[in-house]
């Protein structure tokens, strides 16, 4: 089944130039990006999209890191989208991520794990209208 789902190039893959590789890795898994841009995010943004977290331990301290420095925003299209880029991610804890994928490779903690995607249909929905509106996705093929 054709999906969508959100992914983050998070400050600390954007600040060591990582953004390439990752979306190499994005392009050889199948998947297209529909929708991308760079931006920084407002504390209320970041507090916004996270909110499901709100409450616990390590809630303030992702929000001041997501904020810290520019992240690159994407919507990505393919079939099982959302298992196949969680597949290319990784492990949220690059300690237990399989060899070979994003987080493995590149993130420098469990925090700055380098990349983020959604985790179920609901939730890709949700993110990918937070960060962007119908006008900025496209189709390759249009």
């Amino acid at each position: 089944m054709t999906e969508r789902t959100l992914a983050i190039i998070k400050p600390d893959a954007v600040k060591r130039n990582l953004i390439g590789a990752i979306a190499a890795r994005i392009e050889s898994a199948g998947l297209a990006p529909i929708a991308m841009k760079m931006t920084r995010l407002s504390k209320a943004q970041a507090e916004g999209f996270y909110h499901v977290h709100k409450g616990k331990g390590f809630f303030d301290s992702l929000v001041a890191f997501m904020i810290s420095g520019p992240v690159v925003l994407m919507i990505l299209e393919g079939e099982d989208a959302i298992k196949k880029w969680r597949e290319v991610m990784g492990a949220t804890d690059p300690a237990r991520a399989a060899p070979g994928t994003i987080r493995k490779n590149f993130a420098l903690d469990i925090e700055k794990n380098s990349v983020h995607g959604s985790d179920a249909p609901e939730t890709a929905a949700f993110e990918t209208g937070y960060f962007f509106n119908a006008l900025e996705i496209c189709h390759p093929e249009s």
